[in-house]
């Protein structure tokens, strides 16, 4: 017999340190970012800065597609709900733009500032404020802790309003934590500040989906062995509860390539998003 327990809490979740090379990011993000954000202002089709709230990080950035979008998505960024902004992840619109979708990216306020719980809300006042500017089906995508934002938004308690939930079409969580319990062992919790009563209702995995939820596990087959088991979790208990779900392990990616396909329009990744 062979059996699985986790000693090292730090460990398990630090992608960096497991990845050759892994230095590189996110650094490696800002320039392809910056370049795609630049080409879609001079082009007329980026709407920068879009305000959703009244703290300083509340914004978004909006690229448009050539023509009327067919449809709305947003996607929310990682790092584990302390690191990172809207900046890094701009390039990331260009499978879905060029197929013909509008993109939102959000900034949110992050932890120790706020808790796991009020980003929550902050996401969801960021995809109600994108989808009232633009028309169509919803599909909300996410990486990383932003797959368990999306995934959040599709929840049973979604604090987002009938009217915006009945419009998401699909949710894809890429390498999303979608239960909160293990990381309150993790150094970071200094932090996240989570304790067994916030995990309880934020965690998507301990959660009902919504009604018809479409949810789409994604994640590298050479990640973390927490973020595999954190990829299938969400999916085997709400297939058991209604929702519609899938999981793909993509061969040879690891935590930080495994968004790349996001770029490519033709990518299985972008194609799976954009699914009906």
């Amino acid at each position: 017999m062979i059996f699985h327990q986790i000693s090292d809490w730090n460990d398990a979740y630090a992608n960096g340190p497991n990845i050759p090379g892994g230095e590189r990011w996110p650094a490696a993000w800002v320039q392809p970012a910056q370049t795609y954000r630049d080409a879609l202002q001079g082009s007329g089709r980026a709407t920068l800065d879009v305000g959703y709230g009244g703290r300083p990080r509340n914004r978004f950035d909006l690229f448009g597609p050539e023509g009327r979008p067919k449809g709305l998505v947003v996607f929310v960024h990682g790092g584990f709900w302390k690191a990172l902004d809207k900046s890094f992840w701009s390039h990331l619109a260009r499978g879905s733009v060029e197929s013909g979708y509008a993109v939102a990216m959000p900034s949110y306020t992050l932890c120790p500032v706020v808790r796991i719980s009020e980003i929550t809300r902050e996401i969801a006042a960021a995809v109600e404020r994108a989808a009232a500017m633009v028309e169509g089906p919803l599909f909300l995508a996410g990486h990383s802790a932003g797959g368990h934002l999306v995934t959040r938004m599709s929840s049973a308690t979604s604090p987002l309003p009938d009217d915006v939930r009945a419009r998401i079409s699909h949710t894809v969580s890429i390498s999303g934590v979608h239960d909160l319990r293990p990381l309150m062992k993790a150094a970071m919790n200094t932090d996240l500040r989570i304790d067994e009563a916030e995990a309880l209702v934020e965690s998507p995995a301990l959660l009902q989906p919504m009604p018809n939820a479409r949810v789409t596990c994604w994640v590298g087959s050479a990640e973390r062995p927490e973020f595999v088991r954190q990829n299938a979790l969400l999916a085997n208990i709400w297939t058991g509860l209604g929702a519609k779900t899938c999981v793909i392990e993509e061969p040879g990616r690891h935590h930080f390539d495994v968004i790349d396909g996001l770029a490519d329009p033709r990518h299985q990744l972008t194609r799976a998003l954009l699914s009906p």
